[in-house]
């Protein structure tokens, strides 16, 4: 065998020796860093419990829930206020409209960890302390608003936000801005007086 061939077996041979020396130790350096790592530092997982502060009818709840939870079943089932009523829960039928910050909004729709330090309004917290009904509220009492009750709730924290955006200014106006809020019983014309006479009340207070 030549010197030539030789010399070139003995380099190739020296380069994947340093080769396979380097990989070796490099897990070896770097275990330190690794190592000095907290154990707490693992990403959040989508099941971790969040803790969440809303303020629900003028009262804060301090909850802890699971960052998947919707406003609805954190209303429902971790609040206890069950007049928000669950219909198709695919933001369809609006039973479950609430007021954020004076707005209306589908609250089967938004997470609950979306509305931290907002100002929520349920059904439950329109009546005053005294217990004299909002004017919706009377309204759909003295025009029979309702027939079975489910969407009620819903029909009535819509029509708040219909008179409060300026969008109840005709029947036709009316009908267009309800008509995200279904009812089965089809109280429609019922509904709409409800909402004429509330509109009225309301401007005149």
């Amino acid at each position: 065998m030549s010197d030539a061939k030789i010399s070139s077996d003995l380099s190739r041979r020296m380069f994947m020796t340093a080769s396979v020396s380097a990989a070796a130790v490099m897990p070896l350096v770097n275990s330190p860093t690794r190592a000095a790592q907290p154990a707490s530092a693992k990403p959040a997982e989508p099941r971790d419990l969040s803790a969440v502060s809303m303020r629900i009818n003028k009262q804060t709840y301090n909850l802890a829930l699971d960052n998947r939870t919707s406003l609805l079943d954190a209303l429902r089932d971790h609040v206890g206020l069950t007049g928000t009523k669950k219909g198709c829960d695919h933001g369809q039928c609006g039973a479950c409209t609430v007021l954020i910050d004076g707005k209306r909004v589908l609250s089967c729709l938004s997470f609950a960890v979306m509305n931290q330090g907002r100002e929520i309004t349920t059904v439950e917290g329109l009546a005053s302390a005294e217990g004299e009904l909002h004017p919706v509220q009377q309204a759909f009492v003295d025009h029979d608003a309702f027939q079975c009750g489910y969407c009620t709730p819903g029909q009535i924290m819509s029509a708040i936000g219909c008179i409060n955006e300026g969008h109840a200014g005709s029947e036709d106006d009316i009908r267009e801005y309800m008509s995200g809020n279904l009812c089965r019983c089809a109280a429609y014309p019922n509904i709409v007086a409800a909402i004429v006479q509330a509109r009225d009340e309301t401007r005149r207070a």
